[in-house]
């Protein structure tokens, strides 16, 4: 049995095409184990007591772990699954944060495409990370090569 990649392929995106990801509630429990994972362990992630005394109020979410999430999220859509063929750039501005119990959503527009040979090219998507309130909380471009329709079809 072959693989059949659910995909977008390079020739199907198209400028200002947009889509919505899933949501994903931010959790205690992701702060704590991004951490750990990671060893960044500041104190406006860490501990609430000390989240208290922040321009947030509160502990607030790595912003790592949301653009994490955020990446998650557009693969998860399944425009990327089996064609895309690299990941090339990505270039992101924090604008507000991630909190505990926040439900992040990622709103990925086609911003440019560009051939750069037969099979493949090159898309730039902007992705804008929006709360369950609507509010921005990054955004920026990602940039990725994706396969053309004349590309083989194995697992990228």
């Amino acid at each position: 049995m072959s693989f059949t990649p659910r995909g977008k392929y390079f020739e199907e995106f198209q400028v200002g095409q947009e889509f919505v990801s899933a949501g994903r509630t931010i959790s205690e429990a992701d702060l704590v184990n991004f951490a750990a994972l990671t060893w960044d362990t500041n104190p406006m992630h860490t501990d609430a007591e000390y989240g208290k005394t922040t321009m947030f109020g509160e502990r607030i979410a790595h912003g790592m772990l949301g653009l994490s999430y955020a990446i998650g999220l557009i693969w998860q859509s399944g425009i990327l699954e089996g064609t895309v063929i690299a990941f090339r750039g990505l270039e992101m501005k924090f604008k507000g944060p991630l909190k505990i119990g926040d439900t992040m959503q990622v709103i990925a527009k086609v911003k440019e495409t560009k051939a750069i040979r037969d099979a493949a090219g090159m898309v730039v998507i902007d992705l804008r990370v929006v709360n369950q309130r609507g509010e921005t909380s990054y955004q920026g471009d990602m940039n990725v090569l994706i396969k053309g329709r004349g590309a083989s079809t194995s697992a990228a």
